[in-house]
């Protein structure tokens, strides 16, 4: 696949890496000549100096021969641009483009990226994927990372072992025999900067970062044998009122009204104006850091405390003084990849990457054969992928012992219908159904092949 990746910040670079790693050719734009020289020099990427929404600039990048345009470019009308320059002169065949501002994304103004008018196939807000990715959280308090699955039949989640947890030590193959009606299955470790993909011999350390996959009315379960069993958050409060505080507050005022909500902003303007936007949370208009504002706030009392301001070091900062005063969880959001390496140390209870989440949300759309879904882990670990089995796919039919998948591939579960399913060496995959899986980086291809229609894989 040929692929042109329009502006090379973090998530365009982690967008390019990923893609080039799976033998895709990729071309990256950027109108800075000093990073592209740099991305020339120390990536295995073909990069190219000028603007993205130049035609001349998306000619020299391929564009006649493109399979597809990933524009993330600062500059929302750049992305725009972009890809409706793709798609009249080009005819790239699929656009996706990252659009920040709200007004373009307002349920009245729809039409705008129809067929006819702006041609994207694929609008992504990362404010909007921000916001739902931190309420996702908010509802599983044991968890630092959670994803629903197959329509919500199941949950991933990711959770971290303390010294209490019931199952350190203990073999993987054991759980079966002590938790016979739970229906989960740990699906990767990440144990000290490295990837696991586990076998029935493996255990547990206090420290180690698990994923694993549940079955939806099993998720409090499950975290409880894995330690965790602290109830749900009634009293919030969000520091920072930008798009992602605002967006997050609005959600959790419409889906979430037993919560009770306080938001704090810096700045007195934009404090009024989202005040007058929420109905039922309260805005205090302060800096986080000064002691009486978190007075004011009552931190002592607040089940979780979310820091989505655009400094990673206030969002830090904010949530080590919640946790002095007796702050029982928090959540930064957090930009810079050497802050996300040591917010363990530092106490923190979850971790919200934008970057991360957004490029989780493009692979989603990059991903071939019947994959529909795709969360990227811990900045390139792996992957976990949801597919759906068709007839003809080449692991249709067979029981997962034929298949023979590398040890860098393992299955969480099996949804057929309403019915979850663990799988076993002798469960066998049927068209339809939807197959919750974790692959290393090199191993996504092949689940790719597997799903794809066709037997050629074989």
């Amino acid at each position: 696949m040929q692929v042109i990746v329009c502006g090379a910040g973090q998530v365009g670079l982690s967008i390019a890496r990923h893609l080039a790693a799976e033998n895709n050719r990729v071309t990256v734009i950027d109108k800075s000549p000093e990073l592209i020289q740099k991305i020339g020099e120390a990536e295995d990427l073909r990069a190219i100096a000028g603007f993205a929404s130049h035609p001349d600039v998306l000619e020299r990048a391929g564009a006649r021969d493109a399979d597809m345009i990933v524009a993330v470019t600062y500059s929302d009308e750049v992305n725009m641009i972009a890809c409706k320059i793709a798609h009249a002169l080009f005819d790239v065949p699929v656009k996706i483009a990252r659009v920040r501002a709200q007004a373009y994304l307002d349920p009245q103004w729809a039409k705008l990226f129809a067929p006819g008018n702006m041609p994207i196939d694929v609008t992504i807000s990362p404010e909007i994927e921000v916001a739902r990715a931190i309420r996702q959280r908010l509802r599983v308090p044991g968890a630092f990372d959670t994803l629903s699955l197959a329509g919500g039949r199941v949950r991933a989640l990711g959770t971290r072992l303390e010294a209490s947890c019931p199952i350190v030590a203990t073999p993987l193959r054991q759980l079966t025999a002590l938790f016979p009606d739970l229906h989960l299955a740990i699906v990767t470790i990440l144990r000290d900067g490295k990837t696991i993909v586990p076998s029935p011999d493996d255990v547990l350390l206090v420290g180690d970062e698990v994923y694993f996959i549940a079955e939806e009315s099993h998720v409090e379960r499950a975290l409880a044998a894995f330690g965790h069993e602290e109830p749900e958050a009634n009293r919030v409060v969000i520091v920072g009122g930008g798009n992602i505080g605002l967006y997050l507050a609005q959600e959790i005022e419409a889906k979430d009204p037993k919560i009770s909500l306080k938001l704090i902003e810096t700045g007195k303007e934009r404090a009024r104006h989202i005040a007058g936007l929420l109905k039922h949370t309260t805005v205090v208009q302060g800096d986080v850091l000064d002691a009486e504002i978190l007075d004011e706030v009552n931190l002592e009392r607040v089940d979780t405390l979310i820091t989505v301001t655009n400094h990673d070091e206030v969002n830090v900062l904010a949530s080590l003084l919640a946790k002095r005063r007796g702050c029982k969880r928090t959540i930064a959001l957090i930009n810079t990849l050497y802050y996300q390496t040591v917010i363990n140390a530092l106490g923190i209870d979850a971790v919200v990457s934008p970057r991360a989440i957004t490029v989780s949300t493009i692979l989603q759309h990059l991903r071939r054969g019947r994959i529909r879904a795709a969360h990227s882990l811990r900045d390139g670990a792996g992957e976990l992928l949801e597919a759906e089995a068709l007839d003809t796919s080449a692991i249709s039919g067979k029981r997962l012992e034929e298949i023979k998948l590398d040890k860098g591939i393992i299955v969480g579960a099996v949804v057929r219908g309403d019915t979850v399913i663990i799988p076993r060496g002798d469960t066998v995959i049927e068209p339809k159904d939807r197959v919750v899986l974790f692959a290393l980086p090199d191993q996504v291809r092949k689940v790719e092949k597997l799903f794809t229609v066709g037997l050629e894989f074989f």
